[in-house]
């Protein structure tokens, strides 16, 4: 008996330090929250976020910098609110928001109540300065220093890009593990392509801290914490005299212009009109400032040097006569008159012309000739294969171009533009059922032809090179080693010989000389350019001009697009003609031309998608 009772007494024993050895497992391994009171009540680790990469412009002018904020942290386990009336009015919030800032938090699916979460984001240090003293009154909070950009500038909103903070999506399908929730990432521009770069590494500092969350020092005198390392800085290939210059140019219109360097590759100005002030996607107010952008009916996000694709018009006629001269059926001495009832209208100039009186007078009927001697070539009986093959072969040497797919700029969501291709003729017609007379709007850039204006910029560089182009792009140097993307020193050439090239560049020259564009030449300095006026049958023809000078030693390539402007040599030609006198002689020598298009207003004209063009 006595034993029996010393057996249950020593079981009772073991089963309740059984329970408590259970009970600490769990509190010690299993739940985190002890552990964390614990250890909150000693230590708090503080992410200290790098200074994100600096921007500048090619002759070193600042064009990206960061500024200082706070986000404002709590650990809602540990907030303790007596007086909520009170802690709004110390806090500058209303009540509403309070509550709406609390259920937002919650209902976040990386919600934690032991993490810390944000609770007011972004507060500049004025702002900040202003709660600072209340926070001891408060527990659970605590202030994460934190940058966002800031622009000196309003220029170049649409290549630079913004940052933003990570989405959900980005934070599961993220390859490196790096980001954690509420990092702030490159959303599009330069920001997005060189993320990598920009972003730097972040580091970590460890603080002792007494039950209200006041911090008394480092812990361990900091062995454990480690140093932030600021991202990398870019220069960029821009020019920020011309890009302002350029943007005021464009005020009041819908367009773009795109310069490039010939014999880089570099960009020198990237303009999309109308554009937006970068400082409206900082801080914030950046949700709700782009929800008016995004809104906005003249689409100032939308990146038209990459995204808005064009008939190419009467500019095009430059690859066409390349094109004609590689395969054969036009030589410097052909010669065709200015027949109209061939088909294609055009206007007044002398009769016949040669290949280059066919550029200076862009005139469409010698096209007509040139495009229907490329598709018929007489190499099969049958009229229809005869086009496919001659179709086929014009639409080779075209793509080399870089027409018709992506041209791997240092930015996202270029286009590609559309070149048609034989079996989307057969598509639309059937096979063997198509043939000149059927695509031969494509002839003087009509039709089914899409070309982005970076594609046309590329086209003055590729003449201006005589036959070969360097992939454009907005950075030339990255870091302090100011490493440069090796495919950003690759040449491609064309499937054009460079032979074929010097009538072109005559031609163009003779086009400001004495042609579309006289009225927009300028004194000592030879430019070689070509006009295009694209046909709009819901309102005013698009303007488009490409050009580059000097034409001896070509230091800029330029494509100007106008919507809803009318003819090319009025309003696109001259605004190249303004940008290229600004790049090569830092000044302008005809104010009266820059009256005229500073004081010109089109932006109540509602753009409309185009059809074609003349010249």
């Amino acid at each position: 008996m006595i034993t029996s009772r010393k057996t249950v007494i020593q079981f009772i024993f073991i089963l309740v330090g059984i329970i408590f050895i259970v009970r600490l497992f769990f509190i010690q391994v299993v739940d985190s929250t002890y552990k964390f009171e614990a250890q909150n009540n000693v230590m708090r680790r503080v992410i200290e976020y790098p200074y994100r990469g600096l921007i500048y412009d090619r002759n070193g002018k600042l064009l990206v910098y960061n500024t200082p904020v706070i986000d404002l942290m709590v650990t809602m386990k540990e907030l303790k609110i007596s007086d909520t009336a009170k802690f709004c009015s110390d806090f500058s919030i209303t009540k509403e928001e309070f509550l709406s800032i609390i259920k937002k938090m919650k209902q976040d699916k990386g919600y934690s109540s032991v993490k810390p979460m944000p609770f007011l984001k972004q507060l500049s240090i004025t702002d900040f300065a202003k709660i600072q003293d209340h926070l001891i009154d408060y527990k659970g909070f605590y202030p994460q220093a934190r940058t966002i950009r800031s622009y000196p500038h309003t220029s170049l909103a649409n290549a630079l890009g913004y940052i933003g903070e990570i989405s959900k999506r980005q934070l599961e399908n993220q390859k490196e593990n790096y980001y954690l929730q509420g990092d702030y990432i490159g959303i599009s521009g330069l920001e997005a392509s060189y993320e990598k770069e920009l972003r730097g590494k972040r580091g970590a500092r460890y603080l002792m801290v007494n039950v209200k969350g006041v911090e008394k020092g480092s812990y361990k005198n900091g062995q454990y914490d480690t140093l932030s390392i600021p991202g990398e800085n870019l220069i960029s290939t821009i020019d920020l005299e011309l890009q302002q210059y350029g943007e005021k140019l464009m005020q009041n219109k819908v367009g773009s212009i795109v310069a490039i360097e010939p014999a880089t590759g570099e960009i020198l100005a990237f303009i999309s009109a109308p554009s937006y002030d970068p400082n409206l996607l900082t801080g914030r107010k950046f949700s709700e400032n782009y929800r008016k952008l995004e809104s906005d009916s003249l689409k100032p996000l939308f990146n038209r040097p990459l995204m808005a694709m064009y008939p190419p018009g009467s500019i095009f006629k430059l690859a066409q006569a390349l094109v004609g001269q590689q395969i054969g059926v036009v030589k410097p001495t052909t010669s065709y008159p200015c027949n109209q009832s061939w088909g294609p209208k055009c206007h007044p100039h002398p009769s016949p012309v040669d290949l280059k009186g066919s550029i200076q007078y862009s005139c469409n009927p010698y096209y007509y000739m040139v495009f229907k001697n490329m598709i018929y070539q007489n190499k099969h009986e049958n009229k229809f294969k005869d086009s496919e093959i001659g179709f086929d072969q014009w639409r080779d040497l075209i793509i080399s171009f870089g027409f018709g797919q992506k041209l791997a700029i240092d930015l996202p969501n270029v286009k590609s533009g559309y070149i048609p291709t034989n079996s989307f003729y057969d598509r639309i017609h059937g096979d063997l059922r198509w043939k000149h007379s059927t695509i031969r709007s494509l002839d003087i850039g009509q039709g089914e032809l899409l070309i982005v204006p970076l594609q046309m910029a590329n086209m003055a560089a590729i003449i201006a090179n005589k036959g070969y182009y360097y992939t454009p792009h907005l950075i030339k140097a990255i870091g302090e080693d100011k490493k440069v993307p090796a495919e950003y020193k690759t040449k491609h050439y064309v499937k054009v010989e460079p032979k074929y090239f010097p009538v072109i560049a005559d031609g163009m020259e003779m086009v400001m000389s004495g042609g579309t564009a006289a009225s927009s030449r300028i004194k000592d300095i030879v430019i070689c350019g070509k006009t295009g006026t694209v046909q709009n049958p819901h309102g005013e023809d698009h303007s488009v001009f490409i050009a580059y000078a000097p034409k001896d030693d070509p230091k800029i390539a330029i494509a100007t697009y106008v919507e809803n402007a009318g003819f090319g040599g009025v309003w696109a030609a001259p605004i190249s003609s303004l940008m290229i006198e600004k790049y090569l002689k830092d000044t302008i020598t005809r104010p009266h031309i820059e009256k005229r298009i500073l004081e010109k207003d089109f932006i109540n004209k509602k753009p409309k998608t185009v059809s074609s063009s003349t010249r």
